[in-house]
């Protein structure tokens, strides 16, 4: 402002300073300047500002997200650690065979129904896809059960006509024991399987996580495996009492089995989903924070440049009026 009242006042003393007839050149010099501040220079300034406003904006907002992803973890991480007390005893009893060679397969994927969280879900997919390729044959049958809105977006494209069942917006509301048992007893009564393998990410470590795969063996293949001495861990040093036969009791067992592998899966694949969650938008607020950097030292020379533009022409006006 204070420089356009400089040029106003320069305008007004002109016939003054100089007895000469303002030419057409210094008329058409006055006129640049005068429309210069609502010209190039300051459009150049305001976009360079809109920008860095946007990103303040998006850096405000990763914030946010990593400190609810860490209010969340919290929440569910102890959860996720005292479930694993609950499959580990099936694993000592009935064993964990990942390499059984078996017909009817059925490939459990665990998967978020929110993205922005690294790369996790797609860990889940390739390994679900790698277990597809391997446990595929002339003689054997391969299906997938998809639980969550990430994998089911994933899948679609290219294995829709293998997926059995989709399941999405389980983690609506807090995960419990009799949620995911539902949704066991659901996934049991509408797929027929000699083997389920549920696939999701292990919890480690807010920066770590691992792609896990659990078996859960049908008990007709409980049964099979235990004639033809494979490995099934402490079943056959068991005594049976009561009315129920070994055929119902391993019934019973898988079934609780799966429901507990399950819980324990969508447990650690949340933890590590909150925790992948936590590093993106911690590395997105340090990118923000880089960009704003440079537009601010870029905003700061543009400032600057137009300022001593502005001023050489106020001078060169100045000069021109005197001569």
């Amino acid at each position: 402002m204070a420089m356009a009242a400089l040029r106003r006042e320069g305008r007004r003393f002109a016939p003054l300073i100089s007895p000469q007839p303002i030419t057409a050149a210094v008329r058409s010099s006055l006129i640049q300047q005068e429309q210069a501040p609502l010209g190039v220079r300051s459009i150049s300034t305001q976009i360079i500002r809109n920008r860095m406003k946007s990103v303040k904006n998006i850096q405000k907002i990763t914030k946010a997200m990593k400190m609810v992803a860490a209010s969340k973890l919290r929440a569910i991480q102890t959860r996720a650690e005292n479930s694993r007390g609950l499959w580990q005893p099936f694993t000592a009893l009935l064993g964990d065979t990942p390499s059984v060679d078996v017909k009817k397969n059925v490939i459990v994927t665990i998967s978020s129904d929110k993205g922005l969280c690294g790369g996790i879900n797609s860990t889940s997919v390739k390994t679900s896809k790698g277990l597809f390729k391997l446990t595929s044959g002339p003689d054997k049958e391969t299906k997938y059960v998809v639980v969550g809105e990430k994998a089911k977006a994933q899948f679609v494209r290219d294995s829709k006509k293998h997926i059995d069942i989709s399941i999405t917006g389980l983690q609506k509301n807090p995960l419990n024991y009799t949620q995911v048992s539902v949704l066991a007893d659901d996934i049991l009564k509408n797929v027929e399987y000699d083997a389920l393998r549920i696939v999701f990410n292990k919890f480690r470590s807010v920066i770590s996580f691992i792609p896990t795969t659990a078996t859960v063996l049908s008990p007709e293949i409980v049964e099979r495996e235990a004639e033809s001495g494979g490995q099934l861990g402490d079943l056959d040093s068991y005594e049976i009492e009561g009315g129920e036969t070994k055929s119902e009791v391993l019934q019973n067992l898988t079934e609780f089995q799966f429901s507990c592998v399950l819980f324990n899966a969508v447990l650690e694949n949340a933890c590590s989903e909150q925790g992948a969650r936590m590093s993106a938008m911690d590395s997105s607020s340090r990118n923000a924070g880089e960009v704003l950097d440079r537009l601010t030292l870029t905003y700061n020379r543009t400032r600057q440049a137009s300022i001593t533009t502005e001023l050489i022409e106020i001078i060169s006006g100045a000069s021109a009026l005197e001569g």
